[in-house]
């Protein structure tokens, strides 16, 4: 069964997907930041510290949300970044983010379905998503995208939330994960279902090396990871 955001909701997961962060939007950066006590700021960092060693002149983020991901890749001074994202409120932020920080030339931002995207073949010299694909509706097809618009020889790079498997890290982490985390999400986003969806997704989502084989069957030939923080988060490596 997959896990959705709104489970009243007689919408498709990625039409709910594209509701909830429309609903979050304004509060988003803040939470993200707070709830992860700033530590996600230190794994797009990694994630980054990665990328540097493969071509990335033309960068499609995906899933972009408020452009977290591409502002940080700007370093890398790459020719063009694109943000996709299925979010309106979200690429508002994300736009206006960009604008304060005089990187409109660099960044540009598009709205549509990451799992039919509207890019050429062998577009894109890499492919970052940060947080996002354990929200696609259907995950092979997403990935089989990411294939499909990567250059010969293209990397992506995958930064998701993954599952610590020891003790005690693994019972602090659920404590905190669907105890603590939904109600200060709900308090202060409004939205009641958003921060109770994200821990849902996370337990729902096949991390590790169940995503490594999915990511081969997409079309990547070599895959690898790095867990971070005691398996709290994980950066996956692919090349086309």
């Amino acid at each position: 069964m997959q896990v959705t955001p709104y489970k009243d909701s007689d919408h498709q997961k990625k039409q709910q997907v594209e509701q909830m962060f429309d609903n979050i939007a304004p509060k988003y950066d803040f939470l993200n930041h707070f709830l992860s006590l700033g530590v996600d700021k230190l794994w797009r960092k990694k994630a980054i510290r990665i990328l540097s060693g493969y071509k990335s002149d033309y960068l499609l983020d995906v899933a972009t949300g408020t452009g977290d991901f591409a502002i940080a890749a700007s370093k890398l001074k790459p020719k063009k970044i694109t943000g996709f994202d299925l979010s309106e409120q979200m690429l508002q932020v994300g736009r206006a983010k960009v604008a304060r920080l005089g990187l409109n030339e660099l960044i540009e931002f598009r709205k549509g379905d990451s799992e039919a995207m509207p890019f050429e073949n062998e577009q894109f010299d890499a492919v970052t998503v940060a947080f996002g694909v354990r929200n696609f509706e259907n995950l092979d097809h997403g990935l089989k995208e990411f294939a499909r618009v990567l250059k010969p020889d293209g990397v992506v790079i995958i930064l998701e939330f993954s599952k610590p498997k020891y003790f005690p890290m693994k019972q602090l982490y659920l404590f905190y994960f669907f105890g603590i985390l939904p109600l200060i999400g709900r308090m202060v986003s409004k939205d009641s279902s958003a921060y109770s969806y994200l821990p849902e997704s996370v337990m729902a989502f096949p991390d590790d090396q169940k995503f490594l084989a999915i990511l081969q069957n997409a079309g990547f030939s070599r895959t690898k990871q790095k867990r971070l923080t005691f398996g709290i988060a994980t950066i996956y490596i692919a090349q086309k």
